[in-house]
């Protein structure tokens, strides 16, 4: 009997502590011995499942991704009185940014000279850009405000300097907490009232 290749459920296993890794230790620093031990395998066994440190920090950047939009994707399901991109202003007021994965980002950003990891920050980028200015749109209905790309743009790189605020200590919990819910409900825009 053949044997069951459970290669992409060692890589959803694994894939956690890979990110947790490259957040704390950046791509040049963390080691595959470093990697390999704290997913609790072998160098041998995680070469099993990934080829190489690239496709390890990839498939991070890849999960970063997928875990904000397990989170984000739970809030357009909600029933409450808050549209969507009112529901996800809110979370991001009190969550962005608290399991440190931007740091993975970041760490990804002193690597762009190699272009599948720049291709992976921009195809992530570009991924919550849609997301976010869909949110926006489907906010609105219609209503004025902002250009919904340029909020979007606008949301993001606001998320990306609450995150370096935090990182070097500029900004406490309550003043990223007032910063989302004040600057991104103006960037939000009004909500068309229902007819």
């Amino acid at each position: 009997m053949p044997r069951v290749n459970r290669s992409s459920e060692r890589r959803a296993d694994v894939l956690p502590a890979l990110a947790r890794t490259f957040s704390e230790l950046g791509y040049r620093r963390a080691t595959t011995a470093q990697l390999a031990a704290r997913c609790g395998l072998t160098e041998v066994a995680l070469y099993r499942i990934f080829a190489d440190k690239r496709a390890m920090f990839l498939a991070a950047i890849e999960y970063v991704y997928d875990t904000s939009m397990i989170a984000w994707e739970k809030l357009l399901v909600a029933t409450d009185d808050r549209s969507p991109a009112e529901r996800l202003l809110e979370h991001e007021s009190v969550h962005h940014g608290e399991f440190g994965l931007y740091r993975l980002v970041f760490a990804g950003l002193s690597e762009t000279d190699d272009q599948e990891i720049r291709d992976a920050l921009a195809r992530m980028y570009r991924r919550y850009f849609e997301f976010v200015a869909r949110r926006i749109d489907e906010h609105r209905r219609g209503a004025a405000g902002p250009d919904c790309a340029a909020a979007a743009w606008a949301l993001i790189g606001m998320g990306t300097m609450s995150s370096i605020g935090k990182e070097l200590g500029t900004i406490n919990a309550a003043e990223r907490r007032h910063l989302w819910t004040q600057a991104g409900a103006a960037l939000l825009g009004s909500r068309k009232k229902k007819a």
